[in-house]
């Protein structure tokens, strides 16, 4: 029971990911492939960790320290809540691009889950952009809260991080968003509710969620003093964020109804 309430309160952001998640995916796509997606999700990213841990493959050889392991709940040797972050991270980035690639004033997800690769792909690509931002703050773990939990066996070229890293990232990015989309594809529901500008409501919650991660870890980065990472990691992410920006603001100007 303590390892249980350890794990829920020593990583409470987390978790508050994962809710944000559960409510803001149901509305969108449904309750169905939601909660299905929760555990085939989690259970790509746990293989992908217990594969890198033992053999180095697909991430590269890291290891995780086990100092927290008697106080919340690790699976064969990887923490749960590492895992667990993989789905909301691969559902919001999704999410995302299915937001970027949809025309303002058409609820049309369903035509582009079944057959645009190019949500699919961006989505991948998202999710790597996320772990860019996400890992080289997280590997200096013992500077913030989250604690010295992992590290790799040689230090890599992007602030310790190493390019296999990121090359693995885009491989299990590639099957989780394929996942999902497929779960949506087969049990997805049309987006209801109230709009906004021609846009659904439901619709923001994976661009808002994919926006909060990069927050959080930028707002992580400058409070511990890394301030060359800092500044790296929010030129990647404006560069994102100001494109995106300017494509939604003229999707908005300009609704196509073809």
């Amino acid at each position: 029971m303590e390892i249980l309430l350890g794990t829920l309160t020593l990583r409470p952001y987390v978790f508050v990911f994962l809710a944000i998640y559960l409510l803001g995916a149901s509305g969108q796509f449904g309750s169905k492939p939601t909660f299905v997606f929760l555990p085939l999700g989690y259970l790509v990213a746990f293989l992908s960790e217990l594969c890198s841990i033992n053999w180095g493959f697909p991430y590269g050889d890291y290891y995780y320290i086990e100092a927290t392991r008697d106080k919340e709940l690790w699976i064969m040797g990887v923490p749960f809540m590492d895992s667990i972050s993989y789905v909301f991270i691969a559902a919001c980035s999704y999410s995302t691009a299915l937001f970027l690639m949809t025309p303002v004033g058409r609820s049309n997800w369903e035509k582009r889950a079944h057959g645009e690769k190019s949500v699919w792909i961006l989505a991948s690509l998202l999710m790597v952009l996320l772990d860019v931002v996400v890992d080289p703050v997280a590997l200096r773990g013992e500077k913030w809260f989250l604690g010295k939990i992992y590290g790799y066996r040689e230090e890599g070229a992007y602030f310790g991080v190493p390019m296999s890293n990121f090359v693995g990232w885009l491989f299990v990015a590639i099957i989780m968003t394929k996942i999902f989309q497929s779960l949506v594809a087969k049990w997805g529901k049309r987006t209801t509710g109230p709009w906004w500008n021609g846009i659904p409501i439901w619709s923001l919650w994976g661009p808002a969620l994919y926006l909060g991660i990069i927050a959080f870890n930028l707002a992580v980065t400058y409070w511990i003093g890394e301030f060359t990472l800092a500044i790296a990691s929010t030129f990647i992410a404006g560069t994102f964020f100001f494109l995106a920006l300017f494509w939604t603001v003229y999707k908005i100007r300009h609704r196509r109804h073809g």
